[in-house]
């Protein structure tokens, strides 16, 4: 009975595991960050920023990346205002920067014409 009861329990943990890993795996990449690309950092820990905390940039920067700390951390080279802050983050708490949005959005088009003024009429009412 206890031998069953233990092998039940491995079973389901063996299984749970492989499903949280299917499930891992298939939302989650790989980070595409090398060493001197720019990138935003999240302010969500910074307590040391003026202003009320919803006022505030979701984002800084952009800061170059110094050095790759691993699969999941970089170190960034900070401002001397933010000179206080530890350089290293995790690539959960930073995005690429892109200098315009062409690299973002390469199909759009460069200079959208403005609308024409088809008549420009001036109404007045007697009241």
């Amino acid at each position: 009975m206890w031998k069953r009861a233990c092998d039940t329990a491995a079973k389901c943990i063996a299984e749970a595991k492989e499903y949280n890993k299917q499930r891992w795996d298939n939302t989650h990449m790989e980070p595409d960050l090398k060493e001197g690309d720019q990138v935003l950092v999240s302010t969500l820990n910074f307590n040391n920023l003026k202003g009320p905390k919803k006022m505030r940039d979701q984002f800084i920067g952009p800061f170059t990346i110094i050095k790759l700390k691993g699969k999941y951390a970089v170190e960034v080279k900070l401002t001397e205002e933010l000179s206080r802050k530890h350089p290293v983050f995790p690539v959960s708490l930073v995005k690429p920067y892109f200098q315009t949005e062409e690299g973002k959005f390469p199909s759009r088009r460069k200079n959208p014409t403005p609308p024409e003024i088809v008549f420009k009429r001036r109404i007045t009412l007697d009241l």
